[in-house]
């Protein structure tokens, strides 16, 4: 019946709308939907009586959305208990088209237990398109606070205008997440892209020292109990808090979700001493699917990389650059086998990519992945800078071979698709290397040969880092003057600054705003902007960078 409503017209689009109104505001009998984990609930639309727990509860880390899509939205929270109880937790989720919820549209029951680390996972369906909810969690009288979620328009839909975050990297050590506080601040922005490096393993003292801002656990984490651990953690800072209480969340996981440079087989940051790696792998994967506002995997696989479509103005395609397919990353730049077809994405999540892209209806096609994909020649920019120590270099060198460099084979035949499809309009988004980067994408032939730079293929922008460390002072300004000379492609650098990403698309151009923090080492200063803005856009059409164009406007 619904997809009679698929075809976009207007006079049908409102007929949906008003159905799906009457859907989920009747006093019908509808199915039992179920919590995260595939427990049954004992809920129904409807209810409007809080259950009673056996214990007192709190809800101490928040509550979030993501994943949103026209007609849908995950919904999160997680209950904590009193320390010695072990038993189930009946939860109501709560969703209204107001916040003073005069208006519920559903209403559901979820049982929550040990097992699932008492986090509560919801799929709101059945929701009208482009429109604001908002939600909440309770048991017996104890609330969580209210947050506000949107779903997107329907695919195909006309849609004016785009406006989303962009962020990653968050070391807790490291400073205050004011940049959360910036992205909250911003109220009127659709979703917020986290592409990975959420949180970090590492223990007190082992990245980053800050005596303010200690980890719980206090060493480096390895199992899941000690995953969890480390999520609730980050997740009872009051600035990430305030993001995901304003904006649906679409994520991605990067290393640290699991260890530094993992990948399929294995990571840098795990020895035999620490167990298998499949194990604690599996056990970090469960811990991100608990925690995080991302759909529930299915039961046959629980791969990250999954694509939005935003009405007909843009598609999302979201990539796992990291567990799904990378093999070893190479340790020498020179090494002969780098030339060899390495996989970096996987045979099967590479064709599902490609698929996508020559796809895709929207007017832009946004990638989000993880590690830069455009070519960084180092060793000349050391040869060109002798005065500097070579540690100043370590935020890109420790990681050259990580990202996109090191499996060069397969981003030049990503690239032969995109020229050989006249797939127009791409822009990756890109996290990992703490700094601020924003490209005109070529095949290598033309970048390492210092060959005539023609029409490029895409544009890639790099977001800043929440947190995590780039250069030092000083080693970043001479960095950044010199990139340009033997990087003709890169447009923009800023090495050292944390912040984010502002995303304004429309269907003449996608303009990325570059917003810093004033600083990270006071808390008192959450969420104050650096008078330091970057502007850069791309024009339909066109894969050149132009920079220093008009800021953008919130939307209303």
């Amino acid at each position: 019946m619904l997809l009679l409503f698929d075809d976009g017209s207007s006079e049908l689009y409102v007929k949906r709308r008003h159905f799906l109104r009457a859907m989920t505001t009747a006093s019908i009998a509808v199915p039992i939907l179920t919590a995260c984990g595939g427990s049954s609930n004992s809920g129904a639309r409807g209810s409007s009586n809080p259950p009673v727990a056996d214990t007192e509860v709190s809800f101490i880390h928040g509550v979030a959305s993501g994943d949103p899509l026209d007609d849908r939205v995950i919904l999160w929270t997680r209950v904590t208990p009193e320390p010695e109880f072990a038993g189930a937790i009946n939860v109501l989720c709560e969703v209204a088209e107001d916040p003073e919820f005069d208006m519920i549209v559903l209403s559901e029951v979820f049982t929550t237990n040990a097992e699932r680390d008492y986090t509560v996972k919801f799929d709101a369906a059945g929701l009208l398109s482009e429109q604001r909810y908002w939600y909440r969690f309770s048991v017996g009288s104890q609330q969580s606070p209210v947050g506000r979620a949107q779903t997107l328009p329907m695919p195909g839909q006309y849609a004016e205008r785009l406006r989303y975050a962009v962020c990653s990297c968050s070391s807790y050590p490291h400073g205050y997440f004011s940049v959360y506080r910036m992205i909250a601040n911003r109220s009127d922005l659709d979703f917020v892209l986290h592409l990975g490096d959420y949180i970090y393993e590492y223990g007190d003292g082992e990245y980053g020292d800050n005596p303010a801002r200690l980890l719980d656990p206090p060493h480096e984490i390895l199992v899941l109990d000690d995953y969890r651990r480390r999520y609730a953690h980050y997740r009872k800072d009051a600035d990430l808090q305030a993001a995901h209480l304003i904006h649906p969340f679409i994520t991605i996981w990067d290393d640290h979700e699991s260890a530094n440079d993992s990948y399929k087989d294995g990571a840098e940051n795990h020895s035999e001493g620490e167990g298998e790696w499949l194990a604690r792998k599996t056990q970090a994967i469960q811990a991100y699917f608990e925690w995080m506002p991302i759909r529930p995997p299915t039961e046959s696989e629980d791969r990250i990389y999954r694509a939005f479509r935003y009405g007909d103005l843009a598609d999302f395609i979201m990539l796992d650059t990291r567990l799904e397919g990378r093999v070893k990353q190479l340790e020498n730049p020179v090494d002969p086998a780098r030339s060899d077809a390495r996989d970096l994405l996987g045979q099967t999540q590479k064709e599902w990519f490609k698929n996508k892209l020559a796809t895709a209806q929207g007017q832009w096609k946004f990638v989000g992945q993880q590690v830069m994909f455009a070519q960084l020649q180092l060793l000349e920019i050391q040869r060109l800078l002798p005065g500097v120590p070579t540690n100043d270099f370590s935020p890109l060198v420790a990681v050259n071979m990580d990202q996109w460099d090191g499996y060069p084979v397969e981003r030049e035949e990503i690239l032969d698709f995109v020229e050989d499809n006249a797939i127009s309009n791409m822009v990756v988004l890109t996290g990992d290397i703490h700094t601020s980067w924003a490209s005109e994408l070529y095949k290598s032939s033309a970048v390492l040969t210092g060959g005539v730079l023609d029409e490029p293929l895409g544009v890639e922008f790099v977001a800043p880092s929440v947190t995590s460390p780039g250069f030092p002072d000083g080693a970043a300004e001479l960095v950044s003057a010199v990139l340009p000379v033997v990087n003709p492609h890169m447009k923009y650098t800023d090495l050292k600054n944390h912040g984010f990403i502002l995303m304004d698309v429309t269907h003449q151009r996608a303009q990325a705003e570059f917003y810093y923090a004033e600083n990270i080492d006071s808390a008192e200063q959450s969420g104050v902007e650096s008078s330091k803005v970057k502007r850069l856009a791309v024009n339909s059409g066109s894969s050149r960078l132009v920079e220093d164009t008009p800021v953008s406007y919130p939307k209303v």
